[in-house]
């Protein structure tokens, strides 16, 4: 399963039925596990890790050291890879920085198209789709199933929400809010991921809850304290999710 023209290191931890192309290079402190498929031209740099079922397509660079000014050589920082993740031609992903906590943490069932690139200390969820070309800064954060459409480039310790959907070639400079759409130069609310969320399965009245709290966020003119406390009026473990990441809010929330 592995081609005889790929360098594999003797001390890499390599799973059940794995394959690895033509040209490849696996570095020492490497673990891989069970039925990964890897293409050819593909480096896989010392500490990743990659879990089962992942298919990792022809030129992705994997586990490279930070492209940060303050990282120093020698740091044992990370890159961990979940299971079941399509990485597609020319990914590139950094490991973490000692700063940053140690890791870049990719979650599983996420499907990372061609020359995505995402940097240092970055937590990716689940089920989350980036398109051809997005570019993640250092230390951000996305939550399971958020969609981004291509050419998006997200600025430094950003987080985007859960089931939200980020417009191609959208500047984003601030939070993206759970369940909504946003667009542009920099990035703006267009309305809640409808058509996300009911590929997901919400149903009709937690769509209309949703779009009253749009609503209420976005078109009623409130203070920041008076929206709250009106969206806690809610009862929808939705809305919940909604105050509970405006709350935490470092960036502010694109709006």
């Amino acid at each position: 399963m592995i081609h005889p023209t790929a360098i594999v290191s003797n001390k890499a931890k390599i799973g059940k039925n794995v394959e690895i192309g033509p040209y490849s290079y696996i570095g020492e402190e490497v673990e891989i596990g069970d039925g990964t498929r890897i293409g050819n031209n593909v480096i896989i740099e010392d500490y990743t890790a990659i879990g089962g079922n992942c298919n990792i397509f022809h030129h992705a660079v994997l586990g490279t050291v930070p492209q940060d000014i303050n990282f120093k050589e020698g740091e044992e920082t990370r890159l961990v890879i979940g299971d079941n993740n399509v990485i597609r031609e020319f990914v590139m992903i950094n490991r973490g920085t000692k700063r940053g906590g140690g890791i870049t943490r990719i979650g599983n069932g996420n499907f990372i198209m061609a020359y995505v690139h995402i940097a240092h200390d970055c937590m990716i969820g689940n089920n989350v789709i980036m398109a051809n070309m997005v570019q993640l800064a250092g230390h951000v954060m996305v939550e399971d199933f958020a969609c981004m459409g291509g050419l998006a480039a997200v600025h430094q310790f950003v987080r985007i929400g859960a089931y939200s959907m980020i417009g191609g070639v959208s500047g984003v400079s601030q939070d993206v809010l759970p369940y909504i759409l946003v667009a542009g130069n920099r990035a703006k609310p267009c309305g809640i991921n409808i058509v996300g969320l009911r590929r997901h399965g919400f149903s009709e009245e937690d769509i209309r809850t949703i779009k009253r709290a749009y609503k209420t966020i976005f078109h009623s003119h409130l203070l920041l304290k008076e929206i709250i406390k009106e969206l806690e009026k809610e009862e929808s473990p939705y809305i919940k999710k909604v105050l509970e990441f405006m709350r935490s809010s470092k960036r502010g929330f694109c709006k």
